[in-house]
Parts: C-alpha cells; structure tokens; sequence
C-alpha cells in the first residue's frame, strides 16, 4: 500500500479527526458521502478543494482501520 500522504490527523485540528492533508474535510465526512450513495465526482463537485486522489486515499484510510477490528453486524444492534 502506498503511504497515506494526503491524510492528516493533528490534535489542533477538528479534535484530532483524520482529515485531508490542508483542510478541515474530515475522512468520516467524505466516506459518509460515498457509503450513502454519492459517486466520487459528487463528492468532488461537493467539495471542489479536494482531488480524486484525496478521496481514494481517504477510502484507503478507512479500509485500513477497519483491519484492526472486526464486529459482527449482529454486535451493532
């Protein structure tokens, strides 16, 4: 996996939440957009002062941290 260069989690900024790189646009924010539904170039029209590579490396990001925990769906109930 290529290094998450575009990520960037600082305790000063929005409370240490995994932002991209130079904005307040938080990797929850752009997965929660594409997990209901919105394509990538939505997200782009959404938020024009981000790239493609931003939100592939904000999947990555995710997918990443999901490695160190699984649930079972029937635990979220």
């Amino acid at each position: 996996m290529k290094p998450l260069d575009r990520i960037h989690v600082d305790p000063a900024i929005m409370a240490g939440r995994a932002c991209v790189k130079g904005t307040r646009i938080t990797v929850t924010t752009l997965l929660g957009l594409l997990a209901e539904g919105q394509s990538i170039e939505r997200v782009l029209e959404l938020y024009p002062d981000i790239s493609e590579a931003d939100v592939r490396q904000a999947i990555a990001y995710g997918a990443l941290l999901s490695q160190e925990q699984e649930l079972a769906l029937t635990d979220l109930s």
